[in-house]
């Protein structure tokens, strides 16, 4: 039985290079049997954390804010892995992904001891550049806190333009890792 799998796009371009490597990702997941459901949260009305703590009251509807995280949650719940997508925004992922990312705490708030739903994690990333360190620390760091699993990541850089990516090796890679999944 295959791996329920949530993608998060954090990119603002629905055609552009991250979008590529989740292409493939999918591609390669469902290959292997896996269903993907994908967020392309730059289509979606979802507002910034409040800090309240006033959600885990309603584990259908679990934060306060009822607004384009509805949609998420009940995928996010039941996903055996999550893919994070992003393109490299000054050094870290987009704010469109860091949002949402953050509004997933009220999922946590319905449990006691704020436990968060144990997941697998993958990140996608496309950049100008190749200086992911700083986003690769903090992945790091938030599989640690959140005592996820870290399934693989593919780091591409070197695309700018729409399509740059397109013959890139990294495409393949992946497909392999949603093949290996």
């Amino acid at each position: 039985m295959g791996k329920k799998i949530v993608v998060l796009n954090g990119s603002p371009r629905m055609k552009g290079n991250t979008a590529a490597l989740i292409r493939e990702f999918t591609k390669g997941a469902e290959e292997a049997g896996h269903q993907v459901v994908r967020f392309d949260l730059q289509k979606m009305d979802i507002h910034p954390c409040l800090g309240c703590y006033q959600g885990g009251k309603d584990p259908e509807s679990p934060c306060v804010q009822k607004d384009g995280m509805l949609d998420i949650y009940p995928h996010y719940k039941q996903a055996d892995v999550v893919v994070l997508a992003s393109p490299l925004y000054y050094w870290t992922v987009s704010g469109q992904l860091k949002c949402a990312f953050d509004r997933l705490f009220a999922v946590a708030e319905c449990s006691p001891n704020y436990a968060n739903p144990q997941k697998e994690c993958a990140l996608l990333m496309a950049a100008e550049g190749d200086g992911f360190e700083e986003t690769v620390y903090w992945y790091e760091r938030l599989m640690g806190h959140l005592g996820w699993t870290d399934v693989g990541r593919v780091l591409c850089g070197g695309v700018t333009a729409v399509g740059d990516i397109e013959g890139n090796p990294k495409l393949e890679e992946a497909r392999q890792l949603g093949r290996s999944l």
